[in-house]
């Protein structure tokens, strides 16, 4: 069943992970997520995908054949990784638990915070069409 944006969220969440990725820069799903002072536990992943898009003056700053090829493999700070997931909460009210969208961003902060950040984009609802 398709899904559908029921609001934006787009607020920074801490993430949990039963076994943390080899890469920090290309994650995996999380187990869980923290937001609002609320743990999340998520129970399945419903899809995934990236975005190595270079947008604005950071497009403009590479010859075209590296662009191309950034955009499929990404580069240092650029990029999103995505996941629509099913989650549950102590406060769900139905056992199916809620979706949601989040990402991570790698995109670094500042000069002190070259991690990139986990944000909850969305939640989601099922449209039956």
């Amino acid at each position: 069943m398709p899904l559908r944006p029921v609001r934006f969220i787009g607020e920074r969440i801490a993430v949990q992970f039963d076994e943390p990725p080899l890469l920090e820069k290309a994650p995996t799903c999380p187990s869980g997520f923290n937001w609002n002072g609320t743990p999340y536990r998520i129970i399945a992943l419903l899809s995934e995908w990236h975005d190595f898009a270079r947008r604005g003056r950071s497009a403009r700053n590479m010859r075209p054949s590296h662009l191309k090829r950034a955009a499929v493999t990404g580069s240092w700070g650029v990029g999103r990784y995505y996941f629509r997931v099913r989650a549950l909460s102590p406060q769900t009210a139905h056992s199916e638990g809620e979706l949601f969208e989040l990402y991570f961003d790698r995109a670094p902060l500042d000069a002190d915070h070259r991690k990139g950040q986990w944000i909850l984009a969305s939640e989601l609802t099922e449209d039956p069409e």
